[in-house]
């Protein structure tokens, strides 16, 4: 069990919060969190499911006491809007890589499509990109490949729950080679790659395929409709306005189930004590009388016991 010293019982700490941010293209997830390090003033920052530079979309900061919160928030379902090139595979599954293999897909034939696409939803074992953040033996395996290595990574169970054709397009890559563009929407469960979707769908047709761009829109329940605008973070720090964060209470009660509390089960929660059972899978947040949430808790057995304390006694 954690716990966090924090501001009086039942007050907000307007330091401490979730900022949703609509991460650019070219950044890094490690550069949106420096740059809202400097707006926030704070070192403690962090981010709940990494995207690449080249997607843009969702990205979930805790900012103070909000990066507890995060270890609970990383598996959260996401959903994407992306783009999948037909015709063409390359070494990072993705437009950043070179070009490995050009067979060309001017013509996508429906019924074979939706095959391929209905072979690649719900529970599936599938393979990351040999170009990923997982580490080999202490080591990042896209370093790996970039260091020459050859790098086969185990397949892994993710859930993709949807995994649709939007629209689809006929067109000429930059080497001439006609291909089939998709823009597609995939929703899934935390760990999946969708541009290992894009290659093992271009495999499963026999054109080979990649991504060619890829936006988060959902991360749990937060959305693109809750993102905030980086370059106008910039614009309101310069003008002496705060971040906007969303506070603890605020943040637990949209990402999670919530229980009321009474006032002899919120002191105990704040003692760390354990509550009768939630009955629910998965942390969920519990609230004073006042309706500030105190804590997370899970069920173990037939007891619910704290796992992180918002306001400890």
């Amino acid at each position: 069990m954690v716990t966090e010293r924090r501001p009086p019982s039942g007050s907000a700490d307007p330091s401490d919060g979730l900022l949703v941010v609509d991460k650019p293209s070219g950044w890094t997830s490690h550069d949106v969190v420096g740059r809202v390090r400097r707006l926030a003033g704070t070192r403690k920052v962090g981010h709940a499911g990494t995207l690449d530079p080249m997607a843009t979309g969702v990205l979930v900061l805790g900012v103070g006491r909000a990066t507890r919160l995060l270890t609970y928030l990383v598996g959260a379902d996401k959903e994407y809007t992306a783009t999948i090139r037909l015709g063409q595979a390359t070494v990072t599954d993705d437009a950043e890589g070179d070009v490995t293999e050009a067979l060309g897909a001017p013509d996508v034939s429906p019924a074979a499509l939706e095959a391929a696409l209905d072979g690649l939803r719900g529970p599936i074992q599938q393979v990351p990109s040999a170009v990923s953040a997982i580490k080999v033996d202490g080591k990042r395996s896209y370093a790996r490949v970039r260091g020459g290595e050859q790098v086969e990574l185990a397949a892994r169970p993710v859930v993709i729950h949807r995994f649709d054709v939007l629209a689809h397009r006929a067109t000429t890559a930059a080497d001439g080679t006609a291909v089939t563009d998709l823009d597609v929407v995939v929703g899934c469960s935390s760990g999946t790659y969708v541009r290992a979707l894009a290659r093992d769908l271009g495999a499963a047709l026999g054109t080979g395929g990649h991504l060619t761009a890829l936006r988060r829109t959902h991360v749990g329940p937060f959305d693109l409709a809750a993102a905030a605008d980086l370059a106008e973070l910039g614009v309101a720090h310069e003008q002496g306005r705060p971040v906007p964060l969303l506070s603890l209470t605020e943040s637990c009660r949209q990402a999670f189930p919530v229980r009321d509390l009474t006032a002899e089960e919120t002191t105990a929660v704040r003692y760390g004590k354990r509550l009768t059972a939630t009955g629910e899978a998965g942390p969920i947040a519990v609230a004073a009388p006042d309706g500030h949430v105190v804590a997370l808790v899970e069920d173990r057995g037939e007891h619910a016991r704290p796992v992180l304390v918002l306001d400890p006694a």
